[in-house]
């Protein structure tokens, strides 16, 4: 008979914690309004929300 492709009877080797944690290097997010103050503006009018 032939050698079985799969032994299910042994665990597969350990791996570090230390190789599964993945750093990506951050950018801070954009500020969507620009630094406009936008209660501000509906209430004068400037922006609409329709």
């Amino acid at each position: 008979m032939s050698e079985p492709v799969n032994d299910y009877r042994r665990l597969p080797d350990a791996v570090r914690l230390e190789d599964t944690v993945t750093s990506v290097p951050g950018t801070p997010a954009a500020d969507p309004d620009a630094g406009r103050n936008i209660d501000q503006d509906l209430a004068v009018g400037v922006r609409d929300l329709g």
